[in-house]
């Protein structure tokens, strides 16, 4: 198609191309949340009058991801009882199998259709949000606040999937109570079923927050405590993170989490870092001094791109996991992991003290 061609007004409800029967078999916001969707109007409309091959682009992706979301819905709900070839599954059946399935290897080949296929959709969906975000940046001051708006949904999507993540690994955690363990296997297929979790729109901000002030401060890579960066970290955060740090950071496993956090390192890296600097009686060093010193590349820093942040958090899921199999020192969880952890066991106990709470 010519990129001159003219386009009429089009809203993007209308890229959704389905039927009156199939309507009902689906989100009416196709791939997207309203308020995604609002934010694509807005650039589509800038587009439409101003850059028209772009428009034409957009439009094509959109329709492109519409039509998998189509597809993804018209598999099984997985909170809803479905007559499968093995047999009847229900929320519940599925949540038990989530327990009570404890692989240590990759465990792709037990999720279901539904979840495979929905992640899939989810990081096509992030790297659209991204683009979109990029382009909106080149547009001048007028649409700052647009690509602000689509980095915050790219950054949001990326954390659905982290959140899987950690889900998955808390669900497997035998020393965690029950009731928790099934709590998180239920937020895993509402995950599932939207790709949209209510802990991950509480924790991204938060975690976001940490990792763009990790940037911009320079770790003493020589105590390597931290305790200056996470003190200057804490005092821009809110409550709940204030809390999970007093109440939380005397426990080994998530102070080395916090370490491994903050230097970008291996708890093995800064144990074997601090000896080094130790040893040659160096009191500190710079981040773009620590490959040189542990003989080894390391990427101690990243930048704010979302997949720089999940790239990092990956490694430090591996390594934990890792810890854990083999019963090595160091911590068994992310800090994500145990932030997430502690804002469950926190809404559970203000749920508990809310019920049981007597009136005057």
């Amino acid at each position: 198609m010519s990129s001159t061609q003219e386009f009429e007004q089009v809203d993007i409800s209308s890229f959704l191309d389905q039927t009156s029967d199939e309507s009902d078999m689906h989100d009416s916001n196709g791939a997207f949340t309203d308020r995604q969707n609002g934010l694509i109007n807005q650039l589509l409309d800038y587009t439409k009058e101003h850059d028209k091959e772009h428009y034409e682009t957009f439009v094509n992706r959109i329709m492109d991801l519409n039509s998998i979301d189509f597809s993804v819905s018209k598999f099984p709900s997985l909170l809803e009882r479905s007559e499968l070839s093995g047999g009847t599954r229900t929320r519940t059946t599925l949540i038990e199998s989530l327990i009570k399935h404890q692989d240590a290897g990759d465990r792709t080949l037990r999720l279901p259709s539904k979840a495979v296929l929905g992640k899939s959709l989810l990081i096509a969906k992030a790297h659209t949000l991204s683009n979109f975000a990029k382009y909106a940046g080149h547009l001048g001051k007028d649409y700052e606040k647009l690509s602000k708006a689509f980095d915050t949904e790219t950054i949001l999507s990326m954390f659905s999937l982290l959140a899987e993540d950690v889900y998955l690994n808390l669900i497997s955690d035998t020393s965690q109570p029950m009731e928790f363990r099934r709590e998180w296997a239920l937020s895993l297929l509402l995950l599932w079923e939207h790709w949209n979790d209510e802990t991950s729109e509480t924790v991204a901000p938060i975690l976001q927050s940490v990792w763009t002030a990790r940037r911009k401060l320079a770790p003493a890579f020589g105590t390597m405590m931290g305790t200056s960066e996470l003190l200057l970290i804490s005092m821009q955060m809110d409550d709940q993170w204030i809390s999970f740090i007093k109440k939380k950071m005397g426990d080994d496993g998530v102070s080395q989490a916090m370490e491994e956090f903050l230097f970008g390192i291996s708890t093995e890296q800064i144990r074997t870092l601090r000896q080094i600097l130790k040893t040659q009686g160096i009191p500190a060093i710079g981040r773009d001094e620590v490959s040189k010193f542990l003989g080894e590349h390391v990427k101690a820093d990243a930048g704010l791109d979302y997949r720089d942040f999940y790239s990092m958090y990956t490694i430090r899921r591996d390594n934990a996991r890792s810890r854990a199999r083999l019963h090595l020192e160091g911590p068994h969880k992310t800090l994500e992991d145990y932030f997430i952890q502690f804002v469950t066991a926190e809404n559970k106990e203000k749920q508990n003290n809310d019920t049981f709470a007597k009136p005057w």
